[in-house]
């Protein structure tokens, strides 16, 4: 039985019969097959090529095409059928011709190398990128932190559409009540802090010693005892580099490549702008480590830690859970109130008020007159 496939250009649709590519180039042979003791091919001009039937194995190839390789031929070699009755021929006399197929064993490599990807992805995620973040975070140069803050900073005020409040008593106000809880705290000078004439109920800390409190927060709040509780929160995070710690995680390998070539302006800070200070949540180690931090600074100054927890629970019941708010970062529990709650019974508070009452109300009121002028 033989089949020619004619003379044909590499741009011109193949003829019946087959097509060689002998493995040492590109260049595309038509050929004529014969079957005989084992699969003849030939070419004008040039001796036959006997590839025997138990050799033949199939290749990966296209529906209507029948692709061959051979064990005895080079390993690139390839021949392709397209004829159905030479098709039909080659299958009933090549015994082997489904042994090793490579289709078969690469889906089966796609699938297990795929699989061995996902699960790598999961250990990274859970395992390796918090331990990374745990040893990095101490690693990254307090120059570089202070300047993702800076970053930061910006992203949050265009984010919250919050400029600071600069009204000269409740300025005042505000800086005595953040110098007491800075100086109590053992904290040097270099923390800064504002208030920022938004709505939204919330207080967060940024890399590199920056502390913000919202307006929004402040309008709910009833008493000086309230804010500086959360205040206090705020600087345990900086305290133990929270912030810097969460972007590290949160932000993953595009944080951490940002790291590396120093990019404080682009992905890391994108991220931690947009979600770790957005809709992110602190862990419960580092929230149980920023409450007992808060707990033993107000208790230094002789106030109550409960206030804050107080304050923090009004929000969520008036928000019902909605939107944006110093719980949706700050995640509070029964549980932790309760602590603040018998931390103060087993230290009666008796210091003086951080506050008068004429100082709390310029406090209240530190977004009036002056909001908006920085």
């Amino acid at each position: 039985m033989e089949f020619d496939s004619g003379e044909t250009s590499s741009a011109a649709p193949p003829l019946p019969g087959a097509v060689l590519f002998d493995g040492r180039s590109n260049r595309r042979r038509n050929v004529t097959l014969r079957l005989s003791d084992a699969l003849e091919i030939r070419q004008d001009g040039e001796p036959a090529l006997r590839w025997g039937f138990h050799d033949i194995r199939r290749a990966d190839s296209p529906s209507g095409l029948l692709r061959l390789s051979c064990l005895t031929a080079p390993a690139l070699a390839r021949l392709e059928v397209r004829d159905p009755a030479m098709i039909a021929a080659l299958v009933a006399r090549c015994d082997r011709l489904e042994q090793d197929l490579p289709n078969r064993k690469g889906v089966a490599a796609i699938v297990g190398w795929s699989l061995a990807a996902a699960v790598s992805i999961v250990l990274v995620v859970l395992f390796g990128v918090p331990l990374a973040a745990e040893r990095l975070t101490p690693l990254v140069p307090d120059s570089f932190e202070r300047r993702l803050g800076d970053v930061a900073e910006a992203q949050v005020k265009v984010i919250f559409a919050g400029k600071p409040c600069s009204n000269a008593a409740g300025q005042a106000a505000f800086a005595k009540l953040v110098g007491k809880l800075r100086d109590s705290a053992g904290l040097d000078n270099s923390v800064l802090s504002g208030v920022l004439a938004t709505p939204v109920p919330n207080a967060f800390a940024l890399p590199g010693g920056k502390v913000y409190l919202f307006d929004g927060l402040l309008e709910k709040a009833e008493n000086p005892d309230e804010i500086a509780g959360v205040l206090a929160h705020e600087l345990g995070h900086l305290r133990h580099r929270d912030s810097m710690r969460e972007l590290i995680h949160n932000g993953g390998t595009s944080f951490l490549i940002g790291l590396l070539f120093g990019d404080v302006t682009g992905s890391g800070a994108l991220i931690f702008a947009s979600r770790s200070l957005v809709t992110s949540s602190y862990s419960r180690d580092a929230e149980t480590n920023a409450d007992t931090f808060a707990i033993e600074t107000m208790h230094k100054l002789g106030r109550p830690a409960k206030p804050m927890g107080e304050l923090m629970f009004r929000v969520t019941g008036k928000e019902g859970g909605k939107g944006l708010s110093l719980v949706s970062s700050h995640p509070l529990t029964e549980d932790r109130l309760a602590r603040m709650d018998k931390a103060d019974a087993g230290n009666r508070p008796s210091g003086p008020p951080l506050l008068s009452s004429a100082e709390w109300q310029a406090l209240k009121g530190i977004c009036g007159s002056g909001k908006g002028k920085v």
